[in-house]
Parts: structure tokens; sequence; C-alpha cells
């Protein structure tokens, strides 16, 4: 058997397979983005203003685990343009829509210690999965 014969049939099937994963990330950065609808595969980034320095902090209350997958936890970056200690950056989460059906992601903006105080901001967005 030729090498050709064996690897087309490979090459096409790995074809397919790519073919059906969607590949784009999709930025998030506003409520009015939502209701959300995405493709199995597809990925969400999350990205929301903050400030550690101030205490308050993005907690994820609803992670939607009903369809999507967190892929790994909360990154942190600074303005380098400002070069002040303690001046606001941004939260980035990241999501990969895993099964279909209907969630919901919600993160609320709040001092870790002070579970009881009401938050100062809520992030909210139900998500369908196709």
């Amino acid at each position: 058997m030729s090498v050709v014969r064996l690897i087309l049939p490979a090459s096409l099937t790995l074809l397919t397979a790519c073919a059906q994963q969607p590949r784009h990330n999709i930025e998030l950065e506003n409520p009015s983005q939502c209701p959300m609808s995405l493709s199995v595969g597809q990925t969400i980034t999350l990205q929301l203003p903050t400030n550690p320095s101030t205490g308050y902090r993005w907690l994820l209350q609803n992670p939607g685990a009903s369809v999507l997958r967190s892929l790994g936890p909360e990154v942190y970056s600074s303005s380098q343009e400002t070069g002040v200690i303690g001046a606001a950056g941004q939260s980035t989460w990241r999501f990969q829509a895993r099964t279909p059906g209907a969630g919901h992601l919600m993160l609320v903006l709040q001092q870790p210690w002070a579970p009881e105080v009401p938050p100062a901001q809520t992030f909210s967005c139900d998500i369908t999965v196709k």
C-alpha cells in the first residue's frame, strides 16, 4: 500500500475534525453583549475593570458550570501606561463552551472578607450553547 493511500484519508479526517471545532475567541466586555449564544468549543474571554488595591475583587458567583468550563484562574493585569502603584487594571477570565444547553455566568465585585455586604457591581450574562 502506498504512503499516499495512508496519508490522504488521515489528512481528510483531521481537516474535518478541525472544521467542526469553532476556533474564534469572543471578547466579552460588558453586559450589553448578553444574552450570548455560543457553539461547543468556542471560548469567551471576559475582561472587567478592577483595582485590587481597594480591597475589591471580582468573584465568580455562578460559573455557568452546566454549559461552560473555566480555562484557569483569574488573571490580573495593570496598565503599564500609568506607572502608578495601586492604579486600576483588568481582571481577565476565560471560559470554554463545553456542552449544549443554557447557563448563567455571574461575577460580583466585592471585598472577599465581607460577603454579607452587597456587591459594588455585578456582571451577569445568560449563555446558550448550541
